[in-house]
């Protein structure tokens, strides 16, 4: 298997020359640009596997933050399932957040240590490959949900209920995939930041239940935001056949 391509989106050469050196050194192929403008080009031939941004890029044409360019691959089919790296010296728990949920995988606070970056970038990787291999989920609309069948597609991160495409944030997907693949299982709040977010990322247990409620409110137009239970004192499940 060919080794995986990283692309590095950082204004700063020396750190370019560290992360390139060392995931080198880990046996990835590793591309460096210095800003929006130079690297979109760069996902118009052979896409990168995952990417490394900095979120303070410089706003050079075109005039694109690190999270602006993040937002910008994440609307775009070719790029929505890409594996991202946020880098940043913002540590606070609300910078993280907003990273999270404009599609960032991950989330690395500067001054950080190369093989910590390249144990995180092994992590990404081997979910991504597995998201990869899963396939779809699919309930049926046995018990009455107007809005048909509810389709699950990690490969394309598209939510449908019948004909009808939801609109489910990058996060809502994901806590609903987790939901999904274990119907009837309870998780709880730490459980599925751990999965979810991720237990590198630090983030406090309210932000599940903030997302669960987007998620129900996502579900809602198909009539599938029942199947979202809060168990009391436990966490949440998806009652995946009638209860």
């Amino acid at each position: 298997m060919p080794a995986a391509h990283i692309l590095v989106i950082d204004s700063d050469r020396a750190t370019q020359q560290l992360l390139a050196f060392n995931l080198g050194m880990a046996g990835y192929r590793v591309r460096c640009a210095d800003d929006a403008a130079c690297a979109l080009p760069l996902f118009a031939g052979d896409c990168p596997d995952l990417v490394v941004i900095d979120w303070s890029l410089p706003e050079s044409v075109p005039k694109m933050s690190g999270l602006a360019l993040l937002r910008c691959l994440r609307a775009q089919p070719r790029t929505v399932a890409l594996p991202v790296m946020m880098v940043s010296a913002r540590a606070g728990e609300a910078d993280k957040v907003i990273a999270l949920e404009s599609g960032a995988d991950d989330y690395l606070t500067k001054p950080f240590g190369p093989r910590e970056m390249v144990a995180r970038i092994h992590a990404l990787l081997r979910r991504a490959q597995c998201g990869a291999a899963r396939p779809a989920h699919d309930y049926g609309d046995g018990t009455g949900e107007r809005g048909g069948s509810l389709r699950l597609d990690p490969h394309t991160l598209r939510v449908t209920a019948g004909a009808r495409e939801l609109a489910l944030g990058r996060v809502e997907f994901k806590l609903l995939d987790v939901l999904m693949r274990h119907p009837g299982r309870i998780h709880s709040r730490a459980q599925l930041l751990d999965q979810v977010w991720g237990n590198a990322v630090c983030i406090e247990e309210r932000t599940v239940d903030t997302h669960v409620g987007r998620l129900r409110s996502a579900l809602q137009p198909a009539g599938w935001q029942r199947r979202i239970e809060t168990v009391r004192g436990s966490g949440y499940r998806f009652v995946g056949a009638a209860a």
